[in-house]
């Protein structure tokens, strides 16, 4: 049955309390918590105290993920409640919002982030996760959700050095660097590095990832500061696409230890330069600007074979694959005005923005062709390791195959400009009661060459639409907020990463996504709150009508459900964070969502034993979920896995800390991509690390 959005709930994560060094941290993390970010680029850009956004928001900050001993985006979302992980192909982080999935809804100080890759932490200050539509703020997109890290930025009159060298107990190894110099009263400039050598427990996995990503802040007067960033990214991983599922409709658990693809052609590299440049200036005490330019040039490159198929009576896999090449250059110049003012009394808190995009993104994709077949597939006895390495191999009828990458299969070439301006109004209308409301209007205009020899053709469609966003929010009293809002946000039809509108999709107008929510916050007692959220995300879109060749049909699918988030100290030395969603999706023929486990919960605590030792627990549950929208579809069993950590401060600058994964040493499968792609969930694991300062 159905959870409709007929009562009130609850929102919005309070800030976390992050098991920290010293007291100085824990305070600075505390005062950070009233706001969505400790700088200028935040999500709602907008000095907003959490308790007064209307809408569902969790923040993770850069002390908690070290103390957890994260490392990507996925861990992150295992402890957020309402969203999910995706496999994304074994190559990108792939997030599941409220049933909506997506790979192409992350942003870097608000700035779009949409090339598909595993994003590193070691310089970010904190990752903000926003649910439901949010094409207000961030255009086009944003369908389920939207992930923002806030990058760390220069700070003038400090002078640090930090380090976090660590190891885990597959062999990988970790390395990172963040020193921040001084270089005058009005100037400062920081370095964030990072190597990370990879290794888990797959056959044939390796991998490394560099980043360096210098920054400065210049201070050219008290009311104008200026940013600048850097950042090279060197990114090289084995791609794993998981296992195939069986004829009970589940992943095959004697297949955990076999990859299904090619040891020395499946890989996915990335090389890229990202510029960034924001000046913040305050022309008065009630007006307020920022200004932003971002250029990234990204070049990537992702081979892979995978199980397309399996026949269980005779132990055969098929295996299918492509070499796929994506050259993309963003261009994005932004710019917004806060300003405060009454009229009568009512306080106004405006925010009045715009932005241009200018992408260019070529992409090509070339199949392989068996000498074998003559085409792109073949079968392989089912075996550990598969007999096929270096495109070559022996198929199921003992015969020697050969194959390359010789077939074209895409060849797009896209030329993207978006010109949006927004306006949002937040309206105190008494003590007890604020509105906000705005819209945002985009408009979207893509040109595609199809550059393939038989083909030659370039497709245009430019689609102008408007986004609006309403809240409503009742303080009965200070610590307690209850709000109602709702929003809309919109997908052309050439998709997240816009390689095509082939076929008759340039006739097609954009999915629209609307949201909406009825939650409350309540900081209970000090250190301590409680939130909740109800929702409804609906989406329509149009598609071909199969019977008649001038008509349409709407095809739509609906998400509801509700969360519920507690978090905060119990004692001086005891926290806790406690995370619950339900989610129910189905599409317009009652058929449920893919990736959408009903249930998820997670809990995190940790004790402070004494000044120098502490430990941690915690546990993550995921539901079963179908692996595709369809009837009959594989499913991926329900799971829980329990995860721990303990530190031992050595001195007042140096702490060892230990991490421990899957306590149990649960054998699970977290997310898949398609049939016979399940991930294998990693056995139990440490990881030890030295954290300290000097």
């Amino acid at each position: 049955m159905k959870f409709k959005l007929t009562s009130i709930a609850t929102a919005v994560l309070l800030s976390p309390v992050a098991l920290a060094v010293d007291v100085e941290d824990i305070e600075r993390v505390t005062i950070n918590g009233q706001y969505l970010s400790v700088n200028q680029s935040n999500s709602i850009k907008s000095p907003t105290p959490i308790i007064d956004v209307p809408q569902s928001l969790s923040i993770m900050t850069a002390e908690e993920i070290t103390a957890r001993g994260i490392t990507s985006i996925g861990q992150i979302i295992d402890y957020t409640p309402g969203v999910n992980t995706s496999q994304g192909e074994g190559h990108r982080d792939s997030v599941v919002f409220r049933g909506v999935r997506s790979t192409a809804d992350f942003y870097l100080d608000g700035n779009r982030d949409d090339v598909q890759y595993y994003r590193a932490l070691y310089n970010v200050e904190q990752v903000e996760i926003l649910r439901g539509p949010n094409a207000l703020l961030f255009g086009r997109g944003g369908t389920g959700g939207i992930l923002n890290r806030v990058s760390k930025k220069a700070k003038t009159g400090e002078q640090f050095v930090n380090y976090n060298v660590s190891a885990n107990t597959f062999g990988a190894y970790n390395l990172q660097l963040d020193t921040n110099i001084d270089t005058g009263d009005e100037s400062a400039v920081r370095i964030n590095a990072m190597y990370e050598s990879l290794e888990n427990h797959r056959d044939f996995y390796d991998g490394d990832r560099y980043g360096f990503n210098p920054t400065a802040r210049i201070e050219l007067s008290d009311n104008t500061i200026v940013d600048l960033s850097y950042e090279y990214i060197d990114h090289e991983r084995f791609i794993d696409r998981g296992i195939p599922t069986g004829a009970n409709g589940e992943p095959v658990e004697a297949f955990e230890d076999i990859v299904f693809g090619d040891p020395e052609n499946n890989y996915q590299t990335l090389d890229a330069d990202v510029f960034r440049a924001n000046l913040q200036h305050r022309f008065s005490d009630n007006l307020k600007g920022n200004f932003n330019a971002f250029y990234g040039d990204y070049d990537k490159v992702y081979a892979n074979f995978y199980a397309a198929d399996f026949d269980a009576q005779t132990n055969v896999a098929t295996l299918d694959g492509y070499i796929d090449t994506t050259q993309r250059e963003n261009l994005i110049l932004s710019a917004n005005l806060v300003g405060e003012f009454e009229t009568g009394s009512f306080e106004h808190t405006v925010i009045f923005g715009g932005e241009v995009i200018n992408t260019k993104s070529n992409q090509d994709r070339f199949n392989p062709v068996f000498d074998s077949t003559g085409n792109d597939k073949e079968r392989f006895a089912v075996e550990r390791p598969l007999s096929f390495r270096g495109l070559t191999g022996t198929n199921a009828d003992g015969e020697t195959v050969t194959t390359s990458f010789s077939a074209l299969n895409d060849d797009t070439h896209v030329d993207l400009d978006v010109y949006s301006f927004y306006v949002q109004d937040e309206i105190a209308l008494s003590d007890n009661f604020d509105v906000v409301i705005g819209a945002r209007f985009d408009s979207f205009d893509i040109e595609v060459f199809d550059a393939r020899p038989a083909v030659l053709e370039t497709r245009n469609r430019k689609d102008e639409e408007v986004s609006p966003r309403a809240g409503l929010v009742y303080k009965p009293q200070e610590n307690i907020s209850i709000y109602a809002s709702y929003s809309e946000s919109f997908l052309p039809r050439s998709g997240e990463q816009y390689a095509n509108i082939n076929g008759d999709a340039n006739q097609l107008d954009p999915d629209t996504f609307t949201n909406q929510e009825i939650g409350v916050k309540w900081d209970f007692a000090q250190g301590l709150s409680f939130t909740a959220a109800i929702f409804e995300n609906e989406q329509k879109s149009l598609d071909n009508d199969p019977n008649d060749p001038e008509g349409f049909v709407e095809v739509d699918s609906d998400v509801s459900g509700f969360e519920l988030q507690f978090q905060g100290s119990l004692t001086d030395k005891w926290y806790i964070t406690a995370n619950y969603s339900n989610l129910d999706g189905e599409n317009a023929d009652g058929v449920e969502l893919r990736e959408l486990p009903e249930n998820t919960l997670s809990v995190w605590t940790t004790y402070q034993v004494n000044d120098l030792f502490g430990f941690g627990l915690g546990a993550t549950y995921q539901d079963e979920s179908y692996i595709l929208t369809a009837e009959n579809s594989p499913v991926l069993p329900s799971y829980t896995r329990v995860d721990a950590s303990a530190y031992y401060d050595l001195s007042d600058k140096m702490r060892l800390q230990l991490n421990i994964e899957n306590l149990t040493d649960t054998l699970y499968f977290p997310n898949a991509h398609s049939r016979h792609q399940a991930t294998v969930g990693a056995p139990i694991n440490a990881r030890l690390s030295l954290i300290g300062s000097f």
